[in-house]
């Protein structure tokens, strides 16, 4: 299960889709002229709540309908989903939205959906007596996670890097793939040195004990927006009063999950997921706290998408210069935008 140093070094690499396949992408629910789509396919993550549910309860998606075509636990695949007409939208790490942009895939940034704050962030944890205690601890551990190629990993690769660690000591720590819902047994059982938690499945994995904290994402970046939802040029254009529906309605998600009690959230989320059927266990949504969405409305100021264009760059995973910020994103579907300084159009 090692992860290679040529695996490493290709960081972010499941993204890397051909020019061509990318490209020819469809969007199957869109229709060009005033038949636009109401229906918008879209993954979940079995026993979360994402923000288009949210809004979709909450009744703010109007005449638009969601329509669930399965699970995800990987950000990069959902935005491949949404860059090959698989789904209409998909959302993932802005590491991985400027890789696969990188690799000309027709995609925009529309708006933020998750980030980093005091309660929603992602810790690498290990048991506590582990003998982990430093970044250079972790040369030749493993280190379970959601997906490689985004977030994590990222997460990861800072932390190393601060830690003092040369290239080929980086690549000698192994990132492997645990699906979340199983991430904190795997610690348990001693399958994998760190254990990659956040949220709901974090917070319950602390009040069970026996776990501490390597480091945060918080801790390295303080407060930031870390995901954005994509959608094709092509289903932008040809169904716009729909993506503004849908973004707008997200924005406002956003904020009505900031300003509502916390245990009405809870139970708003509960009860969205006992009526979708999937037999889910609701029990860790008691530990939600935030979405982590820095900016209101989940509006886009390019600085959050900026600092991983520079990042990829430096790295040498994309060229200087490869990655158009303005052409990258847009606030332009986002009613919720209040004044002419919090937006800017990546049109």
């Amino acid at each position: 299960m090692a992860t290679t140093a040529s695996t490493r070094r290709q960081f972010l690499s499941l993204l890397g889709l051909s020019a061509v396949a990318v490209s020819c992408g469809t969007t199957a629910g869109a229709t060009s002229g005033k038949g636009q789509t109401k229906t918008l396919r879209y993954q979940g993550w079995a026993g979360q709540v994402i923000l288009p549910e949210l809004a979709e309860d909450l009744g703010y998606l109007e005449d638009v309908k969601l329509e669930w075509v399965g699970n995800t636990i990987s950000g990069p695949q959902d935005i491949q989903s949404a860059a090959t007409g698989q789904v209409d939208f998909g959302g993932a790490f802005n590491g991985a939205v400027v890789k696969l942009a990188a690799n000309n895939a027709p995609i925009k940034a529309v708006i933020s959906y998750y980030g980093a704050d005091k309660y929603a962030y992602n810790g690498f944890y290990v048991l506590k007596d582990s003998p982990i205690r430093s970044a250079r601890d972790l040369t030749g551990k493993k280190i379970g996670m959601n997906t490689l190629g985004a977030h994590s990993e990222a997460m990861l690769d800072i932390y190393l890097q601060r830690g003092g660690l040369s290239r080929a000591d980086i690549d000698k720590a192994e990132p492997l793939v645990v699906p979340p819902v199983n991430t904190e047994q795997t610690l348990r059982q001693k399958q994998i040195d760190v254990a990659v938690l956040g949220g709901i499945l974090r917070d319950k994995a602390l009040a069970a004990g026996g776990i501490r904290p390597l480091f945060t994402d918080y801790q390295l970046l303080g407060e930031f927006s870390a995901g954005t939802y994509v959608m094709t040029d092509r289903f932008l254009k040809q169904n716009p009063d729909t993506a503004r529906i849908f973004v707008t309605a997200v924005g406002r998600a956003i904020e009505w999950s900031r300003s509502t009690p916390h245990e009405e959230v809870i139970a708003r989320m509960t009860d969205i997921v006992k009526k979708r059927g999937r037999n889910e266990d609701t029990a860790p949504l008691r530990y939600w706290r935030s979405y982590g969405v820095a900016e209101k409305a989940g509006l886009i100021t390019g600085k959050e998408l900026q600092l991983w264009i520079d990042w990829l760059a430096d790295r040498g995973d994309i060229k200087k210069g490869q990655v158009t910020l303005s052409d990258l994103y847009t606030n332009e579907f986002n009613r919720n935008q209040k004044s002419s300084s919090a937006t800017k159009s990546g049109s």
